[in-house]
């Protein structure tokens, strides 16, 4: 035959079809003899067939004299699916029914054949693919004739005992089939094979998975003919994976063998290992909510790990009943250690007593009562302070938050310092984390500006070094050092913080970070003039702010209405005063401290309108109660936009000499923690202070800094009479060469430049600076711009 080909000039095709029927080893022997002498210029041949024919497929492979269309190659892509449905079936299907289709059926045309079939007689199609399974009589009745029963009895009851796995290896089948007398891997690779609708999970041969369409024809044969077997089959895959560490994959075959308290020791063995991963695990609740109730009720651990679940969600009332469970169980465990006593027993009553003290801590938080949290979080920390550093973390974590919602930022700092050494110790890292984002944000209430730097830095530097992935809570430090260096004035490095942040997004932050990014972008609008857009970002940001522990210090509605003081919308803003019910005579709370705060913005604003001397009292007493609540709180933070609101509406009533002192104090303040924005952001009222403090050299090296980061259109200051004295009798006035000079120095021209421009030589440009230091008595050159500007010598633009 081979002599015969040869001498054909063609090339010749030849199709062996169905070639897994043949079941003749001579037949093979000729095949494999046909391909290692065929002359491959003259033929090719071609083999379909279910399984791997006997042939050297891998020496075949790799001299390149093979080519192989397999399963994946043969499955049908979302196109030719929706090409089949549509047109060759004639069926109408949405976009979403095709691609829902296509991901059951894994795009096997025989799937997809049979449920069109079953299609054509259903009016109701959104229903059936919805329910479209392998248990569909059509597909049931295909796998099991086509598939199923063309196995050996062996291979039949192997595929039906592993049906139950989600996933499959050869170690777990032995421990499923422990009777079997061929090993499990040698099954799956047999399957694998014979293309028997397994789907490979990996390049090793380890890992596999059955076609989920054939998944559940079997599972439904499975339990119509041996319906006792299902909850042993379970228990025994539950075994292996739990002595393998795979501890979700046990519980779901403990809940699947309905053996609940087996479940229930391994999903409070689950909690208990995990209880410091990030916030809610709807996983875990819905386990425990698969479990009887009753069972639930008499598990110390279930009761109190429920109880967290559903404070993380917000659920309050059921969490108190289940805590309120905890305590019942937890007395009953102390009376039994006191008349049997064990120190393992002690050891784990002490930790649950400590999550359970937490707990409550929490959920009194959770219901704004301070005193509560407080006092829970302190008698948990007395109890653990040495012994549970994870649960002690935790009650030191509360306790911060708990005083800086009063208002006590030094206690605050102290008790949040505690909980991340804690936390970093026990190796709870996205609490640590977490916890120094928080500590940041509270040291920035101190105005502690370059502490909450370098804790930035720091913790950056610490979660960046865990490796991947990284970990929740990178993305928010990003953010927040973006937001100092830009108060700072750093804004190359703002920018680069602010890019990174963005970059990682939701992958490496926590639940707050949107809210945080979205108050951040609309700063950013109002600095730019772009106050429509930043109200837009500020509605956003309000939708998608949640509840939690750290204290909403400034809602958007009140950053809402400084937004609207800047377009005069003064009608807007006296009304959300009127809402929120805002009064001089209110007792301050440091929790609404911004809203009074913008309360007295608007009062400024007010009285810059009417200019009456009522108004004008109102927010002069409402800035002096809230200078005095602050710097008895210690909030530096607050303390320097308080004066700079003092000296604004001194200005604006023309008092300079009192809107300067209280500017002097806020300078000083400010100038140790590089403030910036927070003078920039007042625009020109303030930029008028700062020349007339700048002409009184009060602080004037500090004020030049601020000075320069101004926009120019805000630079328009008015000439105080020290000023037109000073530009009138300066000693020498600048030449005509010297002014051109300066100018460019101005627009940051380097000397080479300016020589070029002005057709003179650097050494002559040298002259002219050196002339100019010395008119002005300047030191440098931001310095001479300074000083020139103030002397009406340069113009703001």
């Amino acid at each position: 035959m081979i002599n015969e080909i040869t001498a054909v000039s063609e090339n010749v095709i030849l199709v062996l079809d169905d070639y897994h029927r043949i079941e003749s080893e001579p037949v093979d022997q000729a095949l494999e003899f046909l391909v290692q002498h065929l002359p491959p210029p003259s033929m090719h041949l071609v083999i379909a067939t279910r399984e791997d024919p006997p042939l050297p497929l891998a020496r075949l492979r790799a001299r390149g004299q093979l080519t192989e269309l397999r399963a994946p190659d043969l499955r049908f892509t979302q196109v030719e699916t929706a090409e089949f449905l549509n047109q060759v079936m004639n069926l109408n299907l949405s976009v979403e029914e095709i691609i829902a289709l296509e991901n059951r059926t894994e795009g096997w045309i025989t799937g997809l054949q049979l449920a069109a079939i079953s299609l054509q007689r259903h009016q109701d199609t959104a229903t059936f693919i919805k329910s479209f399974s392998g248990s569909h009589y059509f597909v049931l009745d295909y796998l099991v004739e086509e598939v199923l029963e063309q196995q050996p009895k062996s291979i039949q009851n192997f595929l039906l005992s592993t049906s139950i796995l989600d996933r499959l290896c050869g170690s777990l089948c032995d421990a499923v089939l422990p009777q079997a007398s061929t090993p499990g891997q040698e099954i799956l690779e047999h399957l694998e094979r014979t293309n028997l609708l397994l789907v490979p999970l990996d390049d090793k041969r380890e890992w596999y998975r059955y076609h989920h369409l054939f998944t559940d024809a079997l599972q439904v044969r499975l339990t119509q003919g041996q319906p006792d077997r299902v909850a042993e089959l379970h228990l025994r895959a539950c075994a292996w994976y739990e002595q393998n560490n795979f501890r979700p994959n046990a519980i779901h075959h403990a809940l699947a063998a309905r053996h609940f308290e087996r479940a229930a020791d391994l999903i409070e063995l689950e909690w208990s290992a995990n209880s410091g991963s990030y916030y809610q695990n709807a996983t875990w609740i819905e386990w425990v909510q698969t479990l009887p109730d009753e069972l639930v009720r008499t598990r110390t651990t279930l009761s109190i790990g429920l109880a967290w679940e559903l404070l993380f969600s917000g659920q309050l009332q059921a969490a108190e009943n289940r805590l309120k469970d905890a305590d019942r169980l937890l007395e009953l465990t102390s009376d039994s250690l006191e008349a049997s006593p064990s120190s393992q027993d002690e050891k784990i009553f002490r930790s649950q007593q400590g999550l359970l003290g937490v707990a409550w801590a929490f959920h009194a938080q959770a219901l704004s009562d301070n005193a509560s949290t407080i006092k829970h979080a302190r008698q948990t920390l007395n109890l653990l302070s040495e012994t549970n550093h994870y649960i002690a973390g935790l009650a030191s974590s509360l306790l911060g938050l708990a005083y800086w919602r009063n208002g006590d930022l030094e206690m605050a700092v102290q008790y949040m310092s505690d909980a991340i050494a804690r936390l970093r110790t026990t190796g709870h890292l996205l609490f640590a984390i977490s916890g120094a984002y928080t500590l940041a944000g509270i040291k920035i209430a101190q105005g502690r500006l370059f502490d909450a730097v370098n804790l930035y830095k720091e913790t950056l530097l610490f979660a960046t070094a865990q490796g991947e992935p990284v970990l929740p809570g990178t993305t928010d430090l990003h953010l927040g050092l973006s937001k100092l260096y830009h108060e700072q004035g750093n804004e190359e490095a703002a920018k680069q913080h602010l890019q990174k942040c963005e970059t990682l997004d939701k992958r490496a932050a926590l639940p707050e970070w949107p809210y945080g990014l979205y108050l951040f972008q609309a700063q950013l609008k109002v600095e730019q003039g772009e106050l429509d857009d930043a109200l837009k970002l500020l509605e956003e940001a309000g939708q998608l702010y949640r509840r939690s522990p750290v204290p909403n210090l400034c809602p958007v509605a009140a950053l809402k209405t400084r937004v609207w003081l800047r377009q005069v919308r003064l009608a807007e803003a006296l009304s959300w005063v009127r809402e929120q019910g805002l009064s001089i005579d209110d007792k301050l709370n440091y929790l609404q401290e911004f809203e009074y705060i913008t309360f007295a913005r608007v009062l400024i604003v007010q009285y810059r309108r009417d200019q009456t001397d009522e108004t004008f009292q109102k927010a002069i007493k409402l800035l002096a109660q809230l200078f005095s609540a602050a710097e008895a709180g210690g909030r530096s933070g607050s303390i320097i936009e308080i004066l700079i609101l003092q000296a604004i509406i001194n200005e604006a009533q023309g008092n300079i000499s009192a809107a300067l002192q209280f500017l002097e104090r806020a300078l000083t303040r400010a100038e140790t923690e590089g403030y910036l924005r927070i003078f920039v952001n007042e625009g020109q009222p303030m930029a008028r202070l700062l020349y007339e403090a700048l002409a009184r050299e009060i602080t004037p090296n500090y004020v030049q800094r601020v000075l320069t980061a101004f926009p120019f259109n805000e630079l328009e200051p008015k000439k105080s009479l020290k000023t037109q004295s000073q530009a009138a009798g300066l000693l020498e006035p600048l030449s005509k060469r010297e002014i051109e000079v300066l100018h460019l120095i101005a627009e940051g021209r380097t000397n080479q430049e300016i020589a070029t421009t002005l057709f003179l030589s650097v050494n002559t440009v040298k002259v002219h600076t050196r002339n100019i230091y010395g008119k002005l008595s300047a030191h440098h050159r931001a310095d001479a711009v300074a000083k020139a500007r103030v002397l009406g010598i340069l113009s703001s633009t």
